[in-house]
């Protein structure tokens, strides 16, 4: 008994290391594979979409992303099996995205077209980071996260605003243009504001009144001003964020920071640490 549970603790350990050791050859050759197999993935979704292409190629397109969903399922489970927190992992970020990015195929049995949400995976492109050791993106990520945490409110309050000024807008150009000239009502003449202000301009309504290209104008104008707003406030906010931070010793691996001035090995992830 004691010799079983010797070789599920070494399998677990052997796992561990292909998986999660981004700084050993065998754990970066998985990581690389798996990025590989993420992008076909994508690219295979994406194929599978196109008419022609899927008529042709249907039953090639769909083995193979069942094979790879096949991959992908073992791979989630050797994560949960591999470490000694599963659930912190299963509630993480990646370990989310990770399952959601198996659930389409097998959804696809009950729901045929879920399986376009196979897309998703795109989104573990996101491991290239952890991979490649960007601590240093992983910092700047983490500042822009606070920065964004900190914008909260001014920004809502914007949007609020940005709302306010197209409804009153929409319904002046609502009375000043009518339905002769597409604006048939203020719902419809509130979204002509929208698309003219964040200088979409679709085009399929337009105002004809000189009193209406007049204001049309204005609103062309304020749309410069509010799209760089959030910009100016989200950018402040992360420089000021970046300027007071004050990492020790960020971890090479993960990019966690904060450790003890006299700590070896990063807290979260295990890794040896390197002086700064």
């Amino acid at each position: 008994m004691e010799e079983t549970n010797s070789n599920w603790e070494k399998f677990q350990k052997k796992v561990h290391v292909i998986i999660y050791g981004t700084n050993t050859f065998a754990g970066k050759l998985f990581d690389l594979i798996l990025l590989g197999l993420i992008l076909l993935s994508v690219v295979l979704v994406m194929l599978e979409s196109v008419k022609e292409l899927d008529n042709k190629y249907h039953d090639l397109l769909y083995y193979s992303e069942w094979i790879i969903t096949v991959f992908f399922t073992i791979e989630y489970i050797l994560r949960i099996i591999s470490i000694k927190k599963p659930l912190k992992y299963i509630f993480s970020f990646y370990g989310i995205i990770d399952l959601i990015s198996i659930l389409p195929m097998y959804l696809s049995f009950f729901f045929p077209r879920t399986k376009i949400l196979s897309i998703v995976r795109a989104l573990r492109l996101l491991r290239l980071f952890r991979i490649l050791n960007l601590a240093h993106f992983t910092g700047q990520a983490s500042n822009l996260k606070l920065a964004l945490k900190a914008s909260q409110s001014k920004i809502i309050v914007f949007i609020y605003f940005v709302l306010v000024i197209s409804i009153l807008l929409g319904a002046l150009m609502f009375v000043i243009e009518g339905p002769k000239s597409g604006f048939t009502s203020i719902p419809r003449s509130i979204y002509w504001c929208i698309v003219t202000l964040t200088t979409v301009g679709y085009g399929d309504i337009a105002p004809v009144t000189t009193i209406g290209q007049i204001i049309a104008t204005l609103v062309m104008i304020l749309g410069y001003g509010i799209i760089a707003v959030p910009t100016g406030i989200v950018s402040a906010e992360f420089a000021n964020k970046a300027r007071n931070s004050n990492p020790k010793n960020p971890c090479s691996s993960c990019g966690t920071e904060d450790h003890r001035d006299n700590a070896k090995f990063c807290y979260h992830c295990g890794n040896t640490l390197t002086d700064v």
